[in-house]
């Protein structure tokens, strides 16, 4: 229901500019982004929709979101960190475009969404890339793309408290149609690379559960990885991150740090040449190896890692069952959200059919669905 003061708000909206900001999928490449390591991700066709009024103050801002039914409003001389969690993405942006610009006047926004929350395809990171870049051009700020995309990520950091590496920041706004990105996070250089997965399609089935782990042990894996670095580092100067570390290397500390770490490490190690593999393979079009990568990944992720979740588990078996379906894996920080698959574009309604009934019986939760393409990146409406 929507209240006087949010019908006024809206009937007076003048929009001035709209923004397209999507979500993002991830093939391969796991928990590596903050370890510096290799990613292959892209963005989505489903995407947050910013619309932009400048509403003639020099520091009031007012956001309707239409996912929540509420409204926000703050004078960006003020900003705190609020303790409702989806203020704080729009908070932490305000915060760091004030720290590289003084050209932000007030303004106001309405928020749309077709982005399922807590599924693992960063609704997050869409919504702080799409107010960055739709305030960049609102007020014509002239900050480049990538430095939009390293304050969005110090926003998340800053504000909400995810210790989040640059990959759901880079894909919202870097992506092209038809292509995933091989991304350096450690360099932060990019190709892009043909998706071709005809006669395949991705598509996505969400568990719809978040364990209460999700938030809490995002940040403990980082621990744990830094932790890893930090004992070889004693001994090899030049390690400052697991990037720089090879199965050689991590051999001989095997017995000098604990099995937990020495899991970590593996897993992020192994990952990160699973995602060139992958990449390989996709270019030479071997569909069939790329998606037993994938299978590869979301084992690591269950066992070496230990991010994954009965639910995501159950998936990633029911898939494997089938050999209409290529590779499947869990997609983001885990314990919840949704599993990635690679399937025959003729096998899915009779997938479908079969994988909800199985999901609802054995966890009494109804599974949701929808398949993706690979798409661009956080946009002007035209």
């Amino acid at each position: 229901m929507i209240n006087k003061k949010h019908k006024e708000f809206l009937t007076n909206f003048k929009k001035q500019l709209v923004i397209d900001s999507p979500g993002r999928i991830n093939f391969i490449g796991e928990h590596t982004d903050y370890n510096s390591g290799l990613v292959l991700p892209t963005a989505i066709d489903r995407k947050i929709i910013l619309s932009f009024e400048k509403n003639g103050t020099n520091s009031y801002c007012a956001l309707y979101s239409t996912t929540y039914n509420k409204m926000f409003e703050f004078d960006f001389n003020a900003i705190k960190i609020s303790t409702i969690e989806w203020e704080n993405y729009i908070l932490g942006v305000i915060h760091e475009l004030l720290k590289v610009t003084k050209n932000i006047k007030g303004f106001n926004c309405i928020i749309e969404s077709d982005l399922p929350i807590g599924a693992g395809i960063s609704s997050s990171a869409a919504l702080e890339c799409g107010l960055a870049y739709g305030l960049n051009q609102l007020f014509d700020l002239k900050l480049p793309k990538i430095k939009l995309i390293k304050l969005s990520q110090k926003a998340e950091h800053n504000f909400v408290g995810t210790k989040c590496g640059i990959m759901d920041q880079f894909a919202s706004v870097m992506s092209e149609d038809n292509k995933v990105i091989l991304l350096d996070c450690m360099s932060e250089t990019h190709r892009l690379i043909d998706a071709n997965f005809e006669p395949y399609k991705i598509l996505l089935l969400n568990t719809n559960v978040t364990h209460n782990l999700a938030s809490t042990e995002y940040n403990t894996r980082r621990k744990e990885c830094e932790e890893a670095v930090n004992i070889i580092s004693s001994q090899f100067k030049n390690v400052r991150s697991l990037r720089d570390i090879d199965k050689n290397i991590l051999e001989k500390f095997k017995n000098e740090i604990s099995k937990k770490l020495y899991k970590r490490a593996s897993f992020v190690i192994e990952e990160n040449n699973r995602v060139l593999e992958a990449s390989k393979s996709l270019e030479k079009g071997n569909l069939k190896q790329f998606g037993a990568l994938m299978y590869e990944s979301h084992r690591g992720l269950q066992h070496q890692y230990e991010v994954s979740c009965q639910e995501l588990d159950f998936l990633v078996d029911f898939s494997e069952k089938t050999d209409k379906i290529l590779g499947a894996r869990m997609m983001g920080g885990g314990f919840g959200g949704c599993t990635i698959n690679l399937i025959h574009k003729d096998s899915i309604e009779d997938f479908l059919v079969e994988v909800k009934k199985a999901y609802e019986d054995m966890f009494s939760i109804e599974l949701t669905s929808f398949t993706t393409v690979p798409s661009h990146g956080t946009s002007i409406r035209k």
